[in-house]
């Protein structure tokens, strides 16, 4: 027996060296929103530990810690139970939780934190990444992604192997739900909505909006048809991104059932993507387009704009004709929600379907965006596509393109290199007349417009956290767009 013993403590002892050595060999690295790694590769039990220990140790020392934390979770693999493990360890730290009962909506979790004075909230979720990936967030006091400079004193506490113990805490499980929904249904004049007698469809994406917006929908007489509501953490045959491939069944399903609008909320439901009635995809830039118009011409909400660097620009000239203020900021909400807490946004929004309002929380809400799309659409008495349609002829054609190159880091790297020496002027046949590295290197190229279309611009953006750079492109019409992404793809290859 006492063999026995020793054998299993030499055991423990080798299994804690081992665990040690994977902290310091992997680092953790945070991207624009929070930490993220392919399921049991990277994202384990021990990391998540590690991570929600940083977030206890920032929580500690810069917060008021008896306010509690709130902590919720998506659909993914395991997420529930991640979200335990992470509670575990800030209620072990001396931290009340609060945590969610069910998969619910990133910005549920926000609008918990914002409401009942947490001092944040964390997340379970990789949002829109493929089904073997997770991640976690982190949400700020004031309800949105956390600033910058928290994200950074939260990876160095995590490089520190912070984990805080105090007498512990307790974890009382909540519904973050129906506050929630109560809250964004107050911006959206659902009413107006029922008598305009369109039809809609709801796309969930298999993510934990699911549910939600269809019972909005049913409980208001508003026609929808539902798709992908139910809970399957593979997401069978698609990413959880409201993009071109991904919403194909909701193209389908809004051209079949004669629908005047689709739309589509990611794997966290706080982006949003939309399909219009004859079936055409809605990319993000036109419905922050939508939005901003609607809210400056109709509405008269007061603020300033902002969008991320990789967005249209004919949000400029939108936001220019009714004498707003437009600020251009990094990519990623973070930096929008920290413009937020300095000065009042109308609306701030992202390439990726990510946009939010200071008025309601500086976050990024998908659930909110498709409520108020389908408000524009009954003032306006169109729909979408004719909405859409309405914007390009008054402020001139932009269409947008992009391309994710998974490729090696030194060719990633040294093609932004490349891009930011003075030696590179041309881009095939197009000549480079301005560069911009606000984040990433853009080329604005010279070229004719297509009367008072676009201007011509490419980004090229290296991920800090995968092989991967992405390329970014706008220009007045859809065959120039194309152009323009095909000579950048061959310069990244070039050298």
């Amino acid at each position: 027996m006492a063999e026995t013993h020793q054998l299993t403590s030499e055991v423990e002892r080798t299994t804690d060296d081992v665990r040690r050595t994977i902290s310091v060999a992997a680092p953790i690295k945070f991207g624009t929103d929070g930490w993220r790694a392919v399921i049991a590769d990277d994202f384990t039990f021990d990391n998540v530990r590690r991570v929600a220990g940083a977030i206890a140790s920032y929580v500690l020392k810069n917060e008021d810690p008896n306010r509690g934390l709130v902590v919720g979770y998506d659909t993914r693999f395991g997420s529930p139970t991640f979200a335990r493990v992470a509670a575990e360890v800030l209620a072990s730290a001396g931290i009340p939780v609060k945590l969610s009962r069910d998969a619910a909506p990133t910005p549920a979790v926000s609008y918990a934190v914002k409401t009942t004075g947490a001092a944040g909230g964390v997340v379970i979720t990789s949002s829109h990444n493929p089904w073997n990936w997770n991640g976690v967030k982190f949400k700020a006091k004031f309800g949105g992604s956390a600033t910058p400079a928290i994200m950074k004193i939260i990876e160095q506490e995590t490089a520190s192997g912070a984990m805080p113990k105090s007498e512990r805490a307790p974890i009382e499980e909540v519904d973050l739900k129906p506050a929630y929904v109560q809250a964004v249904c107050t911006f959206a004049d659902l009413k107006l909505i029922a008598k305009a007698r369109f039809k809609f469809a709801v796309d969930s994406m298999y993510g934990s909006g699911r549910g939600i917006l269809a019972k909005v929908f049913g409980e208001n007489g508003i026609d929808y048809v539902a798709i992908r509501q139910e809970h399957n953490p593979l997401f069978p045959g698609i990413n959880p991104e409201p993009i071109l491939p991904h919403v194909h069944m909701l193209q389908e399903t809004v051209v079949r059932e004669h629908c005047h609008a689709g739309f589509a909320t990611d794997g966290d439901a706080d982006r949003i993507g939309a399909v219009a009635e004859d079936g055409s995809f809605v990319d993000s830039h036109k419905i922050f387009a939508v939005l901003l118009d609607w809210l400056l011409r109709r509405k008269q909400w007061p603020g300033e704009v902002v969008r991320a660097f990789n967005t249209t620009r004919m949000l400029d000239r939108i936001a220019a004709k009714h004498g707003r203020k437009l600020n251009e900021c990094s990519i990623g909400f973070k930096y929008i929600a920290d413009l937020m807490m300095d000065r009042e946004i109308v609306i701030g929004g992202e390439e990726s379907g990510g946009i939010g309002y200071s008025r309601y929380l500086p976050e990024r809400d998908g659930i909110l965006n498709s409520l108020l799309l389908a408000n524009v659409m009954a003032e306006e008495q169109k729909p979408l596509g004719e909405i859409v349609a309405g914007l390009q002829k008054e402020f001139g054609p932009h269409f947008y393109g992009r391309r994710d190159l998974h490729i090696p880091d030194e060719i990633k790297f040294g093609a932004i290199e490349r891009a930011r020496a003075d030696g590179t002027s041309r881009l095939g046949r197009l000549a480079v007349i301005k560069k911009e590295n606000l984040d990433g290197i853009k080329f604005f190229l010279e070229t004719s417009a297509d009367g008072n279309g676009a201007e011509p611009w490419v980004l090229f953006r290296a991920s800090g956290t995968e092989p991967l750079l992405r390329i970014y492109a706008e220009a007045a019409s859809p065959e120039l767009v194309e152009e323009v992404l095909a000579s950048a793809e061959e310069f990244v290859h070039s050298a």
